[in-house]
């Protein structure tokens, strides 16, 4: 399989700031490795073994550690699933889903089966969410609740908007490696600075070759057929997939949509106080 990363050298940056963000979440984890027919698949565990499990997946161009960070408080109630997403700058392996088929949520499923657990509950954020819905399509019987932040394949913004205040800012740091072009590009995503997130991605950018592949929009007929009850969380300014818009054709398309939240001033990154009330909302199953 050839690798996603464009050198070694700069997986190993990648990699270590990976390491490094694992450590500073200061929890006690263990790492399972899972066999695919897509490859393998990194997953980092915590949380007692008897509590009930809930999975949960980051964002495009993210990694585990990052969705740990985003919910630290569910160890306390769940035993906690954070899969490194395939094809993304992290452990596991490099193989490039299609994102028209079923391949996601057949790889997810296989993932569920591998753990051995049922009734689980999934959250995940923006590529994370549609990774969920992936999998509530392939197959739902062993999910229990779903919460989505954010969440791709539900609706997408301008792209114009997107191309002038997210691409070409990242364009230009790719060319110039100017860090300023890197903070263009999160002040337009990010709710509030994040100084970590300054640091991985302006070595992703420059090392990991990125899927630009445009993302689908799921179909009514495919949402009216999901069964699992679905809480959502939208950010009005999100210039990605814009919250009025996808608050209101999920509440069309979606019957088991169970509760929906406009989050009034956030972008498509949740800010700290955001990412709480999502955490305490998820702890109160």
């Amino acid at each position: 399989m050839k690798s996603l990363f464009k050198s070694e050298e700069g997986k190993k940056e990648i990699i270590s700031l990976y390491n490094e963000k694992l450590a500073h979440l200061n929890i006690d984890y263990q790492y399972l490795n899972v066999e695919t027919s897509y490859g393998e698949t990194n997953i980092i565990v915590s949380g007692n073994s008897s509590n009930p499990p809930i999975i949960i997946v980051h964002g495009s161009n993210g990694c585990a550690p990052i969705a740990f960070e985003t919910y630290p408080n569910l160890i306390k109630k769940f035993r906690v699933y954070a899969i490194d997403v395939l094809a993304q700058p992290n452990k596991s392996a490099n193989t490039r889903l299609s994102m028209k088929d079923s391949s996601y949520g057949k790889w997810m499923d296989e993932v569920i089966v591998s753990l051995n657990i049922d009734n689980v509950i999934m959250a995940g954020f923006s590529f994370g969410g549609f990774v969920i819905l992936k999998t509530l399509e392939y197959d739902e019987s062993k999910i229990k609740e779903v919460f989505l932040s954010s969440p791709a394949y539900i609706v997408n913004g301008n792209p114009i908007k997107a191309l002038f205040k997210i691409f070409i800012p990242m364009k230009r740091y790719m060319k110039t490696q100017k860090t300023k072009y890197v903070e263009s590009f999160l002040d337009e995503v990010f709710t509030e600075r994040d100084e970590f997130a300054i640091k991985y991605l302006s070595k992703v950018f420059l090392h990991f070759k990125m899927d630009f592949t445009s993302l689908p929009v799921i179909n009514k007929t495919k949402a009216k057929s999901i069964k699992t009850p679905i809480t959502l969380f939208a950010g009005k300014n999100d210039i990605l997939f814009p919250g009025n818009k996808m608050i209101k054709r999920a509440s069309r398309i979606f019957p088991s949509l169970k509760k929906s939240k406009l989050f009034e001033n956030s972008k498509h990154v949740q800010n700290k106080i955001q990412n709480e009330e999502i955490e305490n909302i998820i702890m109160e199953k």
